[in-house]
């Protein structure tokens, strides 16, 4: 599994992933730094299978009208702390790498009280 944390994204979340052994980079850190446009990172996350984590209700819209990115995983928890949301990824763990392993394509959103997929 290999994981692409947009701006939102706290870099602890990206340690958190590696420290898991799973490929995990932040959208800071690669094109154009922050100033990527979602277009760009759509693309390349699409080019070398990567799951887009985010908060922006603009990749959702681009899931469903572009199908890209290919793999989206939405965080719709409001403001929520980094601790907690390592938490939720340590919970989610599994049905994450297995949604991975299973589907080419997949919208993936995690809110107050369901994870919904939709492949």
């Amino acid at each position: 599994m290999k994981v692409l944390c947009d701006v939102q994204i706290s870099f602890k979340v990206v340690a958190f992933f590696k420290s898991r052994t799973i490929e995990a980079i932040h959208v800071n850190t690669i094109l154009d730094s922050f100033y990527n446009m979602d277009k760009a990172i759509a693309a390349y996350a699409d080019y070398h299978n990567i799951i887009v984590i985010t908060k922006d209700v603009d990749f959702r819209n681009s899931y469903f009208i572009k199908k890209t990115p290919q793999c989206l995983i939405r965080i719709c928890l409001g403001k929520i702390n980094t601790t907690d949301l390592i938490t939720i990824f340590k919970q989610q763990l599994n049905f994450l790498e297995k949604a991975y392993r299973s589907n080419s394509h997949f919208y993936i959103e995690i809110n107050n009280n369901t994870t919904l997929i939709l492949t």
